[in-house]
């Protein structure tokens, strides 16, 4: 995300800690002030006699954890796995992930079940103070009992103890303080308790709500956020939930639900399951490094029913209905340029940097490369996405069953800002694209935004691991 001047954090973070503040006054007579007291059950009752967890519990640990998509984020580029350091990009400033192996003096080590409970689920540290939302503990406070008990087993006695002290946070007073934390959590995290899954007739659909809502944390990059930057629903309940989020590390994370034209409306169940397992389908692939982090640690690692469940889940959804894009197929674009009609810049710009590989009708060449009609990046009302693909590039990461890291290469050093403006905007309506033009000052600010990521990753080490 883009640096801000120490003014400006100041103004939003004085204008936030108001908000929280002022929710907080009704949060506090609303929400309860006590968790609920995990039971350790026969599992672990005797841990603290000595005895360990048997191998199938601490297995079951590693899948939650996994599913949970820890390692994401509590892991630096190069270092020893859970023993945090990973720089997490906030608009309120950096934020370091701590260390989470069981070592003693700088790790978790000392938590009990309880302990680790009400920091993972409750967002609360022993001390009593309150974590950083950028631990999504608002989803896993949907995490059932049995899942939380595996997860301690394997955080216990599944993962190598490493001495890493924890590295200060890089945020400015007065977000810097924690006390408003507390009034946040309690306005805004109001689950205490498991989600109750009964109210899904279907078993599948209620496996994949779980997945979703709670151990995928989803919602915390795909669901849009009030200016208090809570989710604005937690659950399918509302209809922002998976609706779209905002920039991830300069990516937009795109919506999840039924609409045909920016959402999943035109993607199948098994096109979903693809994109988890592979990072790519037919119709569009990962480019952005918060997704692709996802894949290549979290979902290509679960088992083929638990992402067909999620999938079906996300099938459910019904349309945002917010969205402006529209597409119905059409071979307009194909016949003009192929009558040799290409006096416009944006198509001159297509075939000169895009067709050798996207070809002159859009659709590349099957899971290869994205297709370019009805892609919902491509159609997205924010374009910030597609303006970054073609000024920087990308590249699709390396999967178990898709190995070829296929990569595109960036366009910025030959591209000014108005021919990408140009370029993008071909793009977005051709081949039966309907989307909104794009002006050179937004590809300004795009560039900008590259420019400062290049700039910070140079500065503090290459954020993928």
């Amino acid at each position: 995300m883009t640096k801000q001047k120490p003014v400006k954090k100041i103004v939003l973070g004085l204008a936030i800690a108001g908000a929280v503040v002022l929710a907080g006054a009704y949060g506090y007579a609303v929400a309860p002030t006590e968790t609920r007291k995990i039971e350790p059950g026969p599992q672990l009752a005797n841990l603290a006699n000595g005895a360990k967890p048997d191998a199938g519990l601490i297995e079951k640990g590693r899948y939650v954890a996994t599913a949970s998509d820890c390692i994401a984020c509590h892991t630096a580029p190069g270092g020893k796995e859970f023993a945090g350091g990973r720089v997490i990009q906030s608009p309120i400033g950096n934020m370091y992930a701590t260390n989470v192996t069981p070592d003693k003096e700088t790790g978790i080590g000392n938590y009990s079940l309880d302990d680790f409970d009400r920091a993972v689920r409750h967002g609360i540290v022993p001390s009593g103070g309150t974590l950083y939302p950028a631990m999504p503990f608002p989803s896993y406070a949907r995490m059932s009992d049995d899942d939380m008990r595996a997860l301690y087993a394997y955080f216990m006695h599944g993962v190598e103890p490493v001495k890493q002290a924890n590295r200060d946070n890089e945020i400015s007073w007065p977000l810097s303080m924690r006390w408003p934390l507390g009034i946040w959590r309690k306005t805004f995290v109001p689950v205490q308790g498991p989600m109750d899954l009964t109210k899904y007739a279907d078993q599948k659909i209620a496996r994949g709500a779980y997945l979703v809502q709670s151990l995928g944390h989803c919602g915390s990059c795909h669901t849009p956020r009030a200016a208090t930057l809570n989710e604005l629903a937690l659950d399918e309940s509302g209809p922002e939930y998976l609706a779209g989020g905002p920039l991830i590390d300069g990516w937009l994370a795109v919506n999840l639900r039924g609409d045909k034209v920016d959402g999943m409306g035109n993607w199948t169940a098994q096109d979903i399951v693809d994109t988890l397992k592979t990072a790519r389908n037919k119709h569009s692939g990962v480019l952005g490094e918060p997704m692709q982090d996802v894949v290549k640690h979290s979902t290509q690692n679960m088992l083929d029913a638990d992402l067909m469940a999620m999938a079906l889940y996300i099938k459910s959804l019904p349309k945002s209905g917010n969205k402006k894009a529209t597409f119905a197929a059409s071979d307009a674009t194909v016949q003009k340029i192929m009558q040799g009609n290409d006096s416009e810049r944006g198509v001159q710009l297509y075939l000169d940097n895009c067709a050798a590989c996207h070809r002159v009708d859009g659709k590349a060449a099957g899971d290869v490369f994205p297709a370019l009609p009805g892609n919902p990046t491509v159609l997205s009302a924010d374009p910030t996405s597609l303006i970054r693909v073609i000024l920087a590039g990308a590249r699709l990461p390396s999967t178990h069953t898709a190995p070829s890291d296929l990569g595109m290469p960036g366009f910025a050093w030959r591209l000014s800002d108005e021919e990408t403006a140009q370029l993008v905007t071909f793009v977005r309506s051709s081949w039966g694209n309907q989307a909104s033009p794009v002006g050179a000052a937004e590809v300004a600010k795009v560039r900008k935004l590259v420019k400062e990521h290049e700039l910070h990753t140079a500065d503090k080490g290459d954020t993928k691991h």
